[in-house]
C-alpha cells in the first residue's frame, strides 16, 4: 500500500509551493538572508541548520532546525494537518519542514539528547517511510 492508499487515515498534507523562495537557495542564496526575508520558511532554517551540522556546530544546528520544524508545523497546521498523516517527502514544499526534521535528529543525537533524536526519527519515518533514507537517517 502507497502512502496515499490509506483510506483509514488522512490525506496526505502539501504545503504550498514557494518557488521564488526555492530558487533563492537553488541559486546560491545565504539561506539566513532568506530567513530573514521570509522567516516561515522552514527550508531556508533547514540550509541554516545542514551548514551548521557541517561546520561542527551541533548548538547552532540543533536550534536553527528547531525553529525550521516549529515553523513548518504551523505550516503544516494552517493546510489540514491534525497532527498525524502522511508528510510525503516527493512533494517538493514539504522537503523544507522534513529537512529541518531530520536537522534536529542529528544536532539533537551529537548534543546527546536521544529521547529527542528517536522522536524525530519516528516522527519523519511516520511522516514519509521514504524520507529517513532520503535525509541520512536510515
Amino acid at each position: 500500500m502507497s502512502l496515499n492508499d490509506n483510506l483509514l487515515g488522512p490525506g496526505p498534507t502539501l504545503l504550498p509551493d514557494r518557488p521564488e523562495l526555492q530558487k533563492q537557495l537553488e541559486d546560491g542564496a545565504d539561506p539566513a538572508a532568506v530567513a530573514r526575508t521570509a522567516p516561515d520558511f522552514s527550508e531556508a532554517w533547514a540550509a541554516l541548520a545542514e551548514r551548521a551540522l557541517a561546520d561542527g556546530d551541533a548548538i547552532a544546528a540543533y536550534a536553527y532546525a528547531r525553529t525550521g520544524y516549529h515553523r513548518g508545523l504551523d505550516q503544516l497546521r494552517r493546510n489540514g494537518w491534525k497532527g498525524f498523516g502522511p508528510v510525503p517527502w516527493s512533494h517538493r514544499p514539504n522537503q523544507g519542514f522534513l529537512r529541518a526534521l531530520a536537522a534536529l535528529a542529528k544536532a539533537a543525537g551529537e548534543i546527546g539528547e536521544t529521547e529527542e533524536l528517536d522522536r524525530c526519527r519516528t516522527f519523519l519515518a511516520d511522516s514519509d517511510p521514504q524520507a529517513p533514507a532520503a535525509l541520512g537517517l536510515a
